[in-house]
């Protein structure tokens, strides 16, 4: 008797064919990385840009991407790492390391803008996936950052750690327990147990294979309902990303007013 494909392989499978979206990916880093570098001539235009991560694709191609955001957008109930309505017509996923400079950059000057269009008003959902790639230290404040959420303060400490750029020692275990207390996480002891704890190596662990299958190379790396927008880019090309997405899926009106 046949025995159907894992959810893994499925989702591997779908890495295997999806050369397209690395290359956005890629592509989309580049432009974010000269942006970060030259800060005098300012940021690329946002068409060009939304140019780069939405490219025409043919019927095939557009259910690829379905298929990648059905598998990608994990939709759990009371996901500490997640925020908005879990029936969003569109579900933005983020892999990102908290000593990524780019990320910390989307952090502060993208996702409040998101957040108070799309997810306030009920069109947008946002996943956060650690996708760690800079190391222990990493890997120390990824946990820390899934041990807030055991206590409800995910996006709290996501956000005090993103308030500046942060590495090395300043992701010491002290220091992330200082950023906890001041987060608002109420036990401490709690706190630096699930940090430590294997339940938390797992979720790092889920998110790191998932992002690899999908060929994730670089932070941070977004998908739309499956469709790629990466690197540093300016508020409007994921704002209309996501009014494209809401539109595909049968909610324009939800989008309108996108700036």
């Amino acid at each position: 008797m046949p025995v159907s494909a894992s959810p893994t392989r499925k989702l591997a499978a779908i890495g295997a064919v999806i050369a397209l979206v690395v290359a956005v990916i890629a592509m989309g880093v580049a432009i974010g990385t000269s942006v970060e570098g030259d800060r005098d001539t300012g940021r690329p235009d946002a068409s060009e840009a939304a140019a780069s991560a939405d490219p025409q694709e043919d019927p095939a191609q557009q259910k690829m991407f379905d298929d990648l955001a059905k598998r990608t957008s994990r939709r759990a109930d009371g996901d500490p790492l997640a925020i908005g309505k879990k029936d969003a017509p569109v579900v933005l996923v983020e892999y990102a390391d908290y000593q990524c400079s780019f990320c910390g950059r989307f952090t502060r000057e993208t996702q409040p803008g998101l957040i108070k269009k799309f997810v306030d008003g009920g069109t947008l959902r946002i996943e956060f996936r650690n996708f760690t790639v800079f190391g222990a230290d990493s890997e120390r404040a990824a946990r820390a950052s899934w041990a807030a959420g055991q206590q409800g303060k995910f996006w709290q400490l996501h956000d005090a750690l993103y308030a500046k750029t942060r590495k090395g020692a300043a992701l010491a275990e002290d220091k992330l327990v200082d950023l906890a207390r001041t987060s608002g996480v109420d036990d401490l002891d709690k706190f630096r147990a699930d940090l430590k704890s294997a339940d938390a190596e797992r979720a790092l662990k889920k998110d790191q294979d998932e992002g690899y299958q999908l060929g994730v190379q670089s932070t941070p790396s977004f998908l739309v309902n499956g469709r790629p927008v990466a690197g540093a880019q300016p508020y409007e090309v994921f704002a209309q990303a996501v009014q494209k997405a809401a539109e595909r899926a049968g909610h324009g009106p939800a989008a309108k007013g996108a700036k």
